[in-house]
């Protein structure tokens, strides 16, 4: 599956977080911002969907944009050329094969993303990874919906998860997703599983880590929590500062406890616990 770039012309970093935010609202998967432009990332199958619609809209904003298509034997290219190491708290490192490894003791994943989202660049993997991090999972099952490369259920694997299902209905992601699990030891304990969530139905699960966006979250929370067995955790990302009260909303209506909320740069994690 083929992505495309939208590119948007920005005046200042304030105006870029403002356009993000709007664009938050339709079925982007990643955004790069600075001080005059903002860069979102769309599969080909989600924007034939809503290009006339998005259009129609960013028309309105009065910004200059354009789409350009991105083959993903060009994404590898541009990805090496501006991928650093990231670093989670000191104690955790996410990085490509070409960078050197960490000090011990720390997590050492490492990631190939080409087509897939998920080198935990965006604040919202960043997040995920760093409340992952204080999970207890050990000897535990768990479901990474929405996986793209990978990560998370790497992370959940590498602290001790006894299994993760890591879900995406793309297909380089489900291929991403599987190199990953060979490169960084974890294929016996991590199993890559392409479809929606109608992939999980009859499964269940002690932790679930959902980062997606707040349209699907929505749309799909009951069935994560018919799937997550009592005392579970599910932690959602993928959403803006702005989202919090709606998914909170929805998740007391489901039986679960909000039970943690953070931020960084905008976008938010919440950690939830079904009780009941």
């Amino acid at each position: 599956m083929n992505y495309f770039e939208l590119y948007i012309h920005v005046r200042h970093a304030q105006e870029a977080e403002i356009r993000m935010a709007e664009l938050a609202e339709w079925p982007f998967e990643s955004f790069e911002l600075d001080e005059t432009s903002v860069k979102a990332y769309i599969r080909a199958d989600e924007l034939a969907g809503c290009h006339e619609g998005l259009d129609e809209f960013l028309r309105t904003t009065g910004v200059e944009w354009h789409f350009t298509e991105i083959e993903h034997q060009n994404w590898n290219e541009l990805w090496e050329s501006n991928f650093d190491p990231v670093e989670v708290e000191g104690r955790a490192v996410i990085r490509a094969p070409f960078h050197d490894q960490p000090a011990d003791g720390v997590l050492d994943v490492v990631i190939m993303p080409k087509m897939s989202f998920g080198t935990g660049h965006h604040a919202t993997t960043w997040l995920m990874t760093a409340t992952l991090l204080d999970l207890n999972v050990q000897g535990r099952a768990g479901l990474d919906m929405g996986s793209g490369t990978g990560v998370l259920a790497i992370v959940a694997a590498m602290r001790g998860a006894m299994h993760v299902d890591a879900v995406d209905i793309d297909e380089w992601a489900y291929e991403n997703c599987t190199e990953n699990i060979g490169v960084n030891g974890v294929a016996e304990r991590v199993t890559p599983i392409r479809g929606d969530v109608s992939a999980i139905a009859g499964r269940s699960y002690d932790f679930i880590l959902a980062n997606i966006n707040r349209n699907i979250l929505l749309a799909d929370m009951a069935d994560y929590v018919r799937s997550l067995r009592r005392g579970g955790v599910l932690l959602m990302s993928g959403i803006l500062e702005h989202d919090i009260p709606a998914i909170c909303d929805a998740a007391k209506s489901l039986g679960l406890i909000v039970d943690d909320t953070r931020t960084k740069d905008g976008w938010a994690m919440i950690e939830t616990i079904l009780v009941s």
